[in-house]
């Protein structure tokens, strides 16, 4: 090889190109650190009202980290995706040191039994809410399949001035529905949007007309439904 010229200048031209890549490498590498580049600015835009200031702010101090080049902004969408009321995160680099973060919050529509929130997507969710919000429980896989659900049962009983307070699936995928009265409907593991809505069409003529307000009214009945009526003023 020493004594082919042609390849020997080959070979150099080649060491000369990987060192000049490596150098250049390393310029780019050591000039995209510099503090000259630091993100300085963290802009939150979105409809919030629940993130406070103050959440954003120690999510800004605590858990970013790199300048403009270097963040991540996959671990920077996770870190603000930790805050409670957090449903999705958009993060994005606007040149040349500012951060733009757009916050979805979750829109709650139920309290998922003692353990957390409903959005209005079917998605449980860990928060706090002193709102007053009907409840669901069932398998959490069911949650979606519930808050459709929810929105057609309401609805169904609009018509007889009644409103859902509470709705139940068993594990064995049985419906429960408890109104805002008090009254609770069986409803059954199939059919249960047209067992509603029979029970809605005949409740004007029927129950209504009773002289207590049933407590339990079974519609898994093909042909009617059975009655449990409250407690009266004899105890009865």
């Amino acid at each position: 090889m020493w004594d082919k010229p042609e390849a020997l200048s080959t070979l150099a031209n080649f060491c000369y190109g990987l060192a000049a890549a490596g150098l250049l490498y390393l310029v780019i590498l050591t000039t995209v650190h510099l503090p000259v580049f630091a993100v300085r600015h963290v802009q939150v835009s979105g409809s919030v009202s629940r993130v406070t200031e103050a959440q954003v702010s120690n999510v800004v101090h605590r858990e970013l980290r790199g300048n403009f080049f270097t963040i991540n902004l996959d671990d920077s969408r996770a870190a603000f995706e930790k805050l409670p009321w957090v449903r999705k995160v958009q993060v994005r680099r606007d040149w040349p040191d500012r951060l733009q973060v757009t916050l979805e919050e979750h829109a709650a529509l139920a309290r998922w039994g003692d353990e957390g929130l409903v959005n209005t997507h079917g998605e449980i969710f860990m928060a706090a809410s002193d709102e007053d919000l009907p409840v669901f429980t069932g398998p959490p896989e069911l949650s979606g399949e519930i808050t459709a659900s929810y929105a057609t049962f309401r609805q169904t009983l609009l018509g007889i001035g009644k409103d859902v307070a509470a709705i139940h699936v068993s594990d064995r995928r049985a419906w429960t529905l408890v109104l805002d009265d008090g009254m609770r409907l069986e409803l059954g593991r199939e059919h249960m949007i047209e067992r509603l809505a029979k029970f809605a069409d005949v409740y004007g003529t029927t129950l209504a007309q009773m002289p207590r307000q049933p407590r339990l009214v079974d519609l898994r009945y093909p042909n009617g439904f059975a009655v449990r009526l409250g407690v009266g003023q004899d105890g009865v």
